[in-house]
């Protein structure tokens, strides 16, 4: 079973997720979506498929494009509600609002830090995944100023072994390759520029290598690469070291078709690459494609 969760019932999440469902009628007896029915259906659902009623928003509550504190507590009961059912094996979660669900007493920094303490998953990384380009990260949801000192030796193994075991668990790619960037211009040029390559992460990549043996998972994994001109080396994966590393070449190259994917958890989690987009919920401007390829990658990844 896959389970869907609404995210912020004011943001475009619940169009998103109707325009999908309708693209994708042959997964609808596969599908139970945690939110309200009445969101739902006022932004257009006409698919059958099962609801699980979280909270019963009021239209007042839901209006879209108007964040209010009942929806910023509705897309974290849509998410509690989502990992209370045991049955399910993949779950896809719609844009939240982190200032929103923050107010409501959501104390992390996003969907993947969240799953993976309540899904009691101590290794778990947050990857991109897009026709193109597949990206691993480092580190999270760290101030660029944090970075640094955020990066260690097992964090850049962990995202090695963590993406090269998802592509053959789930996308059957038997030996993958990983490309790992370095941090600095030109991948500290020795150390002029910065040690970080020295001293993290070219021992992360002999720690990543020394895990996928022991795994049992062939792959070779290169690096640390310059950073400027690492995406154009040959990878199944890329490791990056922070957020905008990953994030800007995924969204420049990918934007449409990229997925988040939470690895390291003992369910299938995927969610598009945007967010809650108040500025056109309700209007008929937001694009579904991002949510569609994250149901799709959920399903295949089954």
């Amino acid at each position: 079973m896959i389970g869907i969760t609404l995210g912020d019932p004011s943001g475009i999440g619940p169009e998103i997720v109707a325009r999908s469902l309708a693209e994708r009628p042959e997964l609808a007896s596969r599908v139970r979506v945690f939110g309200d029915r009445g969101v739902l259906e006022r932004s257009g659902l006409r698919t059958p498929v099962d609801i699980v009623e979280v909270t019963r928003l009021s239209v007042e509550d839901s209006h879209p494009g108007r964040p209010t504190a009942a929806g910023a507590a509705a897309q974290v009961a849509y998410l509690e509600a989502a990992l209370s059912d045991r049955s399910l094996q993949a779950l896809v979660t719609a844009p939240i609002s982190k200032t929103q669900a923050r107010a409501a007493g959501f104390d992390f920094p996003g969907h993947t830090e969240f799953l993976a303490e309540r899904l009691g998953a101590p290794e778990h990384a947050m990857a991109f995944f897009g026709p193109t380009l597949r990206v691993v990260l480092a580190t999270i949801h760290l101030p660029l100023a944090a970075v640094p000192l955020g990066l260690t030796v097992e964090s850049v193994a962990r995202a090695i072994f963590l993406g090269a075991q998802a592509l053959v668990r789930h996308l059957r790619i038997a030996r993958p390759r990983i490309g790992v960037l370095g941090l600095n211009p030109h991948a500290g040029e020795g150390g002029l520029f910065g040690r970080e390559e020295l001293e993290v992460i070219a021992p992360g990549i002999e720690a990543g290598r020394a895990r996928l043996a022991a795994a049992g998972i062939p792959g070779t994994v290169s690096g640390p690469l310059v950073p400027d001109a690492a995406y154009r080396t040959p990878a199944d994966v890329f490791v990056a070291m922070y957020h905008d590393q990953a994030l800007i070449p995924v969204k420049l190259i990918d934007f449409e078709a990229a997925v988040n994917v939470t690895l390291g958890l003992p369910i299938v989690r995927t969610s598009p690459d945007h967010g809650v987009a108040y500025d056109i919920a309700g209007t008929g401007l937001a694009r579904h494609g991002s949510f569609l390829a994250a149901l799709d990658l959920a399903a295949k990844m089954l």
